[in-house]
Parts: C-alpha cells; sequence; structure tokens
C-alpha cells in the first residue's frame, strides 16, 4: 500500500524519488505513443468507475483529464513517427505526469479513511499541483504542429481552459468529519469520554466502518503510518498514537469482539499488492539501482542503515562486520567513532516504492517490531493513555467473562499489543488486574490463547513493578513453567522462555525460579533443540539463573551444564553460554561438573579463537575461574590444551580491557605450571608437546626430549 512518503516526490520542488527510475529511457516515438496509450489505458478502466470514499470531486476531475488525453494519444498512434521534437518531450513529461496521477488515485483509492480524513488538505493540494501541471503542459504542447481532428482539437483546448481556471479544492463535508476526529480525541485527552452515541454515528453512519475487521484495518493503516513518519508530516507521531489509541477504543466499545476477526493467528497476513504500473512497462527496467545494494553483500537491502561515517550497509551485513570485532567502516576505512545503527528510512521507503513499481520481491523487517520500536521512543499524549486506559478496561472485563473462548483471545492478543507499546500501557493494565486472568488463560487447550497470554505476560514484564505482581500471583511462575515444558506452540514455548529471563532479572526471584520443577530442564532443552530464537530465549535465561550461587546444583543435576556446554558450537548464543559457564565453574561443584565435559574446554578454546570480542572475554574468564576452582586436574586440562599460549597472546594485545586482565591471570597460571614442570625434570626447560591429535599425545604431558618451550610475556595491567 502506497505510503505518505510517495507524496513528498510528488511535489516538482521537492527531490523527486522515484520519477528518476521510471523515466522512459531509449524508446522511439511509436513506442513512447504506444506505452502512453497503454498507462493511459490502465489509468482509465482502473480508476473510471471507481467510487472514491474521499476525494471524490478531485479523483473524478483527475480521471477526467486522463480520459482526454487517452483520445489524443489515440489519435497520435497513427503519426507518431512524424512528431515534432517538442511534442516529444511534452510526451515524455506527461508519462511522468500520469505515472505521479496513477500513484495518487491509486492512494486515494486503497488508503485507510482515517487517514484520509487525517491528510484531507495535503491530498487535496497534491490534486491541485498535478491540475497545475497539466496547464503547463497543454500551454508548450505544439498543438498547431500536430494532425488532429477537429473534435479532438476541441477536447484539448477545453481541457486546457479548465486547467488554467480551476482552484485548489477541498471538500467542506469530508473537513468537517476531519474536525470531528479531533474533537473526539481532545475529549480523551481533557478526561471526558466521548459519548457512545456519536462514536456510533460517526464510525458507522459517516465513514462506513460497520465492523471489527474494517476498524483493525484502519487501526493498522495508522500504524504503518506511525512507523514511515517523517519529520515534516502532519499530525506528529504523538498525535497520531493518540488517533491509534482513540480508534482502538472504538472497535471494541462498538463492534465488541466478533470471531470473524481471528483466524486465530497472530498476525494479519498481507494480501499482495497490485504493481503501480503494468508488468510490461515495468519489465524495460530491470537493473536494482546500486545506491540499493549493500556494499558489503552486493544484494539489494533490507533493512539498510547508517553507521557512524554516514555509509548505509543492510543491518544483517554491517552487524556481523562489528560483531567479528573490526572497527572501521567497511566502504572507506575511517575509524568508526561508535558503532550505532540509524534505521534509513527515506532510503528505505524508495526501495519499497521501487519493488512494488517493478514486481520486485521484496521482504522488510517485521512491520510488528518496527513499530515496536518506534512507539518505546515516543511519549505517548495524554489522550492517547487516557483511550488506552479506556480499551484495558474493555479487554479485562472480557477476560474476566466465562464467555466465549475466541473472545477471551481476541482480549489477550490486544493486551498483548496494547503491553508492547510503553511502560505507562504495563502499568495500568496490571494494575487493572489483567494478570490474574491472564494466568487462567496459560491453561487453556486453545493455542493461540495460550500464546498471546504468555506474551502478554512477558510483555507486562518488562516493567519492573509487574515483576512482583506476577511473581506474586499464586501459581502464575508455575503456569509460565509449564508452557514452557508442554506449550502448545513452538512461539509459545519460546516466549515462555522470555518470561522467566525477565522475571530473573530480580535477584531474589532467581531461586525460586531454578526451584520450580521441570524449568531448568525445559531450558536446558530448549537450548539445545529450539529455533533460534529459542535457543537464545533459553541462553538468557539460564545466564541470569547461574549468576545466584545457590542455583549451581540445581545447574548441575537439570543437565543445564552439559547443554551450556553444547552451546558453545552454536552461533549467536555461545557468548552467553560461556559466560554462564564462567559464573558456574566459580564454585569448586560447578568447576568438577564443567571439568567432566569432555568438550568443555576445547569449546571455550574454540571461542577464544573465533568467537566475538565479548565472547573471547567470556571463554578466558571461564578459562580461568576453572584453574582457580577446578583444582590440579582441571587446571592441567586447561594448560595442556593446543594453542592456548598463542591464543593468550594474541588476546594480551587485541582483547577488551576485561579480557586482557584475564588472559595475564591465565597467562601466570600457565608459566606457574611450566615452571613447577621444568623443575620436576631437573630444570630441563621440558615444557608441553602439543604436537599431534592423537589421545595418546592428548594424554601424554611430556615427551621425552621433544617439547615445544613456551614463553608468554604478561604486561602490567
Amino acid at each position: 500500500m502506497a505510503c505518505g512518503a510517495i507524496f513528498s516526490s510528488l511535489r516538482r520542488r521537492r527531490s523527486p524519488s522515484l520519477e528518476a527510475f521510471l523515466a522512459p529511457v531509449d524508446l522511439s516515438d511509436v513506442a513512447l505513443v504506444q506505452t502512453l496509450v497503454s498507462v493511459t489505458s490502465e489509468i482509465v478502466s482502473s480508476f473510471s468507475d471507481k467510487l472514491f470514499y474521499f476525494q471524490r470531486r478531485n479523483s473524478r476531475s483527475l480521471v477526467r483529464k486522463v480520459e482526454v488525453f487517452l483520445v489524443l494519444l489515440e489519435c497520435l498512434t497513427d503519426t507518431a513517427s512524424a512528431l515534432p521534437w517538442t511534442a516529444v518531450i511534452c510526451l515524455k513529461e506527461l508519462y511522468l505526469l500520469l505515472y505521479r496521477s496513477k500513484i495518487l488515485l491509486d492512494y486515494c483509492a486503497q488508503s485507510s479513511k482515517l487517514w484520509l480524513l487525517l491528510q484531507n488538505h495535503p491530498i487535496s493540494g497534491h490534486f491541485h499541483d498535478l491540475n497545475q501541471e497539466i496547464s503547463t503542459l497543454l500551454d508548450v504542447f505544439p498543438i498547431e504542429d500536430v494532425e488532429l481532428g477537429e473534435d479532438v482539437r476541441e477536447q484539448i483546448e477545453l481541457l486546457q481552459r479548465q486547467a488554467r481556471r480551476a482552484r485548489l479544492f477541498i471538500d467542506k463535508g469530508d473537513d468537517e468529519l476531519r474536525m470531528q476526529f479531533f474533537r473526539f480525541l481532545h475529549e480523551f485527552e481533557k478526561g471526558r469520554t466521548p459519548d457512545s452515541d456519536d462514536l456510533y454515528l460517526f464510525f458507522v453512519e459517516r465513514l462506513g466502518i460497520r465492523d471489527a475487521k474494517s476498524c483493525r484495518h484502519e487501526i493498522e493503516f495508522l500504524e504503518e503510518q506511525i512507523v514511515n513518519h517523517e519529520g515534516d508530516v502532519e499530525p506528529t507521531v504523538p498525535v497520531l498514537n493518540g488517533f491509534v489509541a482513540f480508534t482502538r477504543y472504538c472497535r471494541f466499545l462498538l463492534f465488541g469482539f466478533e470471531e470473524d476477526e481471528v483466524e486465530l493467528g497472530i498476525g494479519s497476513q498481507k494480501k499482495p499488492r497490485k504493481g503501480l504500473i503494468t508488468q510490461e512497462i515495468a519489465e524495460t527496467f530491470i537493473t536494482i539501482p546500486k545506491d540499493f545494494c549493500c556494499p558489503i553483500s552486493l544484494d539489494l537491502m533490507r533493512d539498510p542503515v547508517i553507521i557512524s561515517t554516514g555509509q548505509t550497509y543492510d543491518r544483517t551485513s554491517i552487524s556481523r562486520w562489528l560483531e567479528e570485532g573490526h572497527c572501521t567502516c567497511p566502504k572507506t576505512g575511517q575509524l568508526l567513532p561508535n558503532t550505532r545503527l540509524v534505521p534509513n528510512r527515506a532510503l528505505r521507503n524508495l526501495m519499497l516504492q521501487w519493488c512494488a513499481a517493478y514486481g520486485v520481491p521484496y521482504d522488510p523487517p517485521e512491520c510488528t517490531e518496527a513499530s515496536a520500536e518506534s512507539f518505546a521512543g515516543i511519549s505517548p499524549s495524554k489522550a492517547a493513555l487516557a483511550a488506552n486506559r479506556a480499551t484495558a478496561g474493555l479487554l479485562i472485563q472480557r477476560l474476566a467473562d466465562d464467555g466465549s473462548t475466541c473472545a477471551q483471545t481476541i482480549a489477550a492478543r490486544e493486551i498483548r499489543l496494547l503491553a508492547k507499546t510503553g511502560r505507562e500501557n504495563r502499568a495500568f493494565i496490571a494494575e487493572a488486574g489483567a494478570i490474574p486472568h491472564l494466568r487462567k488463560l496459560l491453561s487453556s487447550p486453545n493455542s493461540v490463547a495460550q500464546e498471546n497470554s504468555v506474551t502478554a505476560m512477558l510483555n507486562l514484564s518488562i516493567y519492573d513493578k509487574n515483576k512482583s505482581r506476577i511473581m506474586d500471583e499464586e501459581g502464575c511462575l508455575g503456569s509460565i513453567v509449564d508452557v514452557l515444558r508442554f506449550g502448545h506452540t513452538t512461539e509459545a514455548r519460546e516466549n515462555a522462555a522470555a518470561t522467566l529471563f525477565s522475571l530473573s532479572a530480580v535477584h531474589d526471584y532467581k531461586k525460586r525460579i531454578a526451584d520450580e520443577e521441570g524449568g531448568i530442564e525445559a531450558l536446558a532443552g530448549l537450548l539445545l533443540h529450539g529455533t533460534q530464537r529459542g535457543k537464545k530465549d533459553a541462553v538468557t535465561a539460564l545466564f541470569n539463573l547461574s549468576t545466584h550461587a545457590e542455583n549451581c546444583a540445581r545447574m548441575i543435576e537439570s543437565g543445564a551444564v552439559r547443554a551450556l556446554v553444547s552451546a558453545l558450537e552454536i552461533e549467536g548464543v555461545a557468548e552467553e553460554a560461556a559466560g554462564a559457564l564462567a559464573l558456574i565453574v566459580r564454585q569448586p561443584i560447578g568447576a568438577t561438573a564443567v571439568g567432566k565435559e569432555e568438550m568443555a574446554v576445547a569449546g571455550l578454546i574454540g571461542m577464544m579463537r573465533c568467537g566475538t570480542p565479548r565472547g573471547k572475554e567470556n571463554a578466558v574468564a571461564a578459562l580461568l575461574e576453572l584453574c582457580r576452582s577446578g583444582g590440579a586436574a582441571a587446571t592441567e586440562r586447561v594448560v595442556r590444551a593446543p594453542a592456548l599460549a598463542g591464543l593468550l597472546q594474541t588476546l594480551l594485545f587485541t582483547g577488551t580491557k576485561r579480557a586482557r586482565r584475564k588472559a595475564a591471570s591465565l597467562a601466570r597460571v600457565f608459566q606457574r605450571c611450566e615452571n613447577a614442570s621444568a623443575m620436576h625434570f631437573g630444570g630441563l626447560g621440558v615444557g608441553y608437546a602439543f604436537a599431534g591429535n592423537s589421545a595418546a599425545n592428548r594424554d601424554t604431558s611430556f615427551v621425552g626430549d621433544v617439547s615445544v618451550q613456551m614463553s608468554i610475556s604478561v604486561p602490567v595491567l
């Protein structure tokens, strides 16, 4: 669906965006006229019988003008090979004008009604701008130099006179509705709830929004505008947030909890849009603009971001580059003063338009995540807070009723979404009593109800005061663990793990969570066998739980230590796994358990070699703690590890500050062991033999007089 950012390119005094990519190139005069006939015919066939809910007069007027151009172009078809050069230039300009007319008409036909109301003045201005450009084009078109029938010439001259006389037209009825929309929002801002009869008249009778599905479409469209908002577009984001909250309240007040709204899926499936131009035309432009390709991967960017040097990269590629320890710009080689990634929304909007025009598949980041990120950084208005509070009351009332499961599922889903967008929402949802009702749904046989309720619980737990409410609710922690163990869907189990991670941020709750039957076992299983996101949720929860000293024995007996050792080989979670092991081995029983794992030392050494800077730091810390707490046997296993000396040497000069400090301490342990071995063998300077991969070589500390002397200089930190 076209977005508001398109219109910034419609005014010629602003920087053009999509036109630059769509201007006709290397077309003969005949081909140019045929292309124009094709585009014009498509506009006429698509919009001549279209019923526009708003901008009716402006839209019909523009379509009638396009119909006259179609008559002109059909007349020129037979004489296209003899057109004067001035006419050809005008026709190329007409191509751009027609294309922009199609965008505007398509926008008015498919945008949400509420958004068209809010944009009533700017959209009317865009119609007027197009009319002025039509007038200018007709003024310079060499009508006397082309062969036209008398009737066609008269139609063109009439259109020229009408375009000259045209003035900006703003529909008074539409504008009155727009003002009423703002008045409703003002009522909420003053702490008053608008009368339900007035709301019914406005939404159902005046706007034709007659069911929950239509209302939800309006909400989703407004949220999309917030995500793609540009700074100079009115209304501002806080005001838009207020309208979203107000519309959501009206959705439940007026239409209740209709069952046909939820096909009991979590996100709405967006239908594919028809392209903005015909496929035949799009096929003439198949080269992806260089600015749309990531300089690292050379592929079309999915989520363009700007780094501190001003260069744009795809988020995935540049994030991987930074995680590998690079601190320079890949394109310019400049040192990066910081690693902040700023979304390049302007470029992303251009890419969306370009891909839609050419039928190129484009998979942007999930809108729900993007919108949540956008909402989180915005201070909600008083009207938005008041409307959200009123909506929460309706939702919790529905949860409390022992009515249809479908209605409760919808209510849980909406609470989940509402709790995703700000601490104030999370606070008053919990204060209104949502948590006990959500707890009951955690054991629901309906998979979607369970998934929505546990995710709502996760979102509520982000607010610190709600953590105590959840933990104090009788049976709530056990229900969350049961979802983790036996949840109906993968997402429900993953979100249960994430909820435990959130709750375990409070130190006093870590022991309670660890003692809950089956909890740590389920986290260990998710770490080994879950999706990538599930593994991440599980390892972060285990990391938090491992920070409590009394949980060490429980981590060992539940198999969590073995799972963490195995996770050292799993990309994306190895860093946290090493951090958790570093905490566990601080205690002798933890060090003993880790030391018994055959792959523990090898996995940590591997992370020192190939991990991220933070991962290397965690790995060397774990090895050091293993030596300190694990006794002579564990120390011997560590210092005999192949390539340890070289890795320590590298880390001493390239690691983080903490990594260098830990590496220096481990190097001293290594030297003490080496010196002790040399004294034991009469000061012959016999070191450790690391050559060879056989079991015999690994189990033999010393190999006669064949040795590799290792000396590490330890800097003073």
